[in-house]
């Protein structure tokens, strides 16, 4: 019979050696990858971030794999594909205009006692000095920022498709910025991500130094 000639058998046995050759060659890509995303996050620079995304789109299964069992996280995976993402987007980020970019602040970062409503358009802030939204609006807003306060993402892709920013600064949890930027790749948009200090629904915390020197990003120093 066919399947017990020597040719079947020495095809399997290729078969099985360029399969076991592939393993090991993903593994100490793995390895490489892990190594360059370990050295970027210590020295503060990304590395490579063009190799890394594709490593990450490739080999996500066996680099979170290993990555757990060297007692790494998936936040911290998380963390690193934003700050990732954010890099790479840096220059296009740069070159758009100030009036074609928008930013979308979570509405948790609001007082529990805020005054504000609802409206088609989000939360709008009455200023009450409750919390650091108003002031910062504002100074977004003279910079040419369109800014909305979001209860939540059904808002944030309505609102892009009515007013077609070309980039969105967004602020959220770990999970709401990873979900944000994917939209803003499948739509086209130049999104850069800022995380919040602090996860929850009510009074979370955002580190406004860091949301603000995205938002300077390519703005004359007289803005």
């Amino acid at each position: 019979m066919f399947l017990d000639s020597p040719l079947w058998t020495q095809a399997m046995f290729l078969i099985g050696e360029v399969t076991v050759f592939l393993i090991l060659g993903m593994f100490v890509a793995s390895l490489a990858l892990i190594f360059i995303m370990t050295l970027s996050i210590q020295r503060g620079k990304v590395y490579f971030p063009r190799l890394i995304k594709s490593g990450m789109v490739f080999l996500e299964g066996m680099v979170r794999g290993i990555c757990k069992f060297f007692g790494f996280e998936d936040q911290d995976l998380i963390k690193f594909s934003i700050r990732l993402h954010n890099t790479m987007n840096l220059k296009q980020f740069e070159e758009i205009p100030v009036e074609k970019r928008a930013i979308y602040l979570p509405q948790c970062l609001r007082s529990a006692a805020c005054p504000a409503h609802l409206t088609p358009e989000g939360l709008v802030c009455r200023r009450c000095g409750r919390c650091d939204i108003g002031r910062e609006i504002d100074s977004y807003e003279a910079m040419g920022y369109r800014v909305f306060i979001a209860p939540g993402s059904t808002l944030i892709k309505r609102m892009m498709k009515k007013y077609r920013p070309e980039a969105i600064v967004g602020v959220g949890c770990l999970m709401e910025i990873k979900e944000g930027l994917e939209l803003c790749d499948r739509a086209g948009v130049v999104g850069m991500g800022v995380v919040t200090l602090k996860d929850g629904c009510v009074e979370t915390l955002l580190d406004w130094h860091e949301l603000r020197d995205i938002a300077v990003i390519g703005l004359p120093d007289s803005r």
